[in-house]
């Protein structure tokens, strides 16, 4: 199975991503999702096979579903590679190579916003570490007693910044409202959470627990937009519902795992990150195939 792990486009590259590659169409962008795969604030040496397509046509799923929540900076997504031709100048077009198609789509340009808008909806990952030690979530005091994976008595807003590279770095309420202004703070933690809890109840009826996920926004004028991926297994940690047991780590169709094992490595997740063994690779393609499978009730071409 081919993995792709990069593009070369003759398009100026608007930005190349921990694992989108973007390309400048004037007013719009061309975003690729590639194979690549990051954990812990790096990209590893390796690629999940596939795993591109899942995000692509799993996030178009979502912008579709949620655009009256929110709108979203979706314009066309790029199953056959001939609607680009809507898109560029007759002078800059090109014999398009066939990975675009199903893993690339056409959005409208706008200023990203630079914060990540997370939601927690049940205590793992990094708020549980912080938890054990502290008692705290990103820096709210909770109750002694819960158990790791429980639901929270309701979903929590936990904004970090958005760092070009390093690790991001958590914001209070009162900090986000001094990067952008009050009024979008509010409005950024509300959309947030209309997207997380309607992502939540639908996903419960196809068998997922969506336990938490980031959120990327931009500006367009004064009009807030949904930008960059939406509830994949990459912005998201997803729990089979089945299989759902309070009080200990979940199995998980997100790169859970791949967390897992390096961890288990001994790596000090410092770049650069180390090479997957082949069965990790593997099984994590299953997972995000399983995802979009699961979420979408649609066999995954």
């Amino acid at each position: 199975m081919s993995v792709l792990l990069t593009t070369e486009l003759p398009l100026p590259l608007f930005i190349r991503g921990k694992v989108r590659d973007s390309y400048d169409l004037g007013s719009y962008l061309l975003i690729v999702a590639t194979d690549r795969i990051s954990a812990f604030d790096s990209v590893l040496p390796c690629g999940i096979p596939s795993k591109g397509l899942v995000l692509n046509q799993l996030s178009a799923f979502w912008f579709n579903r949620t655009q009256s929540l929110v709108p979203n900076h979706l314009v066309a997504v790029v199953d056959d590679t001939s609607c680009l031709d809507s898109y560029l100048p007759g002078q800059n077009r090109f014999d398009y190579p066939a990975y675009l198609a199903r893993r690339s789509m056409v959005v409208k340009k706008v200023k990203r916003i630079p914060v990540e808008c997370v939601v927690r909806g049940y205590l793992a990952g990094s708020a549980w570490a912080e938890y054990q030690q502290s008692g705290t979530i990103s820096g709210v005091s909770f109750p002694e007693g819960l158990k790791e994976s429980q639901q929270l008595p309701e979903p929590l807003f936990t904004p970090t910044t958005k760092a070009e590279s390093g690790h991001d770095q958590p914001l209070t309420m009162d900090e986000l409202g001094n990067l952008t202004g009050s009024a979008l703070a509010e409005e950024l933690k509300q959309k947030s959470l209309d997207i997380y809890n309607h992502g939540r109840e639908y996903a419960k009826t196809r068998g997922i627990i969506i336990a938490d996920t980031k959120l990327e926004f931009g500006s367009d004028g004064e009009k807030l937009i949904l930008i960059d991926e939406l509830l994949t297994p990459d912005s998201s940690r997803l729990w089979d519902k089945g299989r759902y047991q309070e009080g200990q780590s979940q199995p998980s169709y997100d790169k859970q795992p791949v967390r897992d094992w390096l961890t288990g490595s001994g790596w000090n997740k410092e770049p650069p990150a180390p090479m997957l063994p082949q069965e990790v690779i593997d099984s994590t393609t299953r997972r995000y195939q399983q995802a979009y499978e699961r979420l979408t009730g649609r066999k995954l071409e």
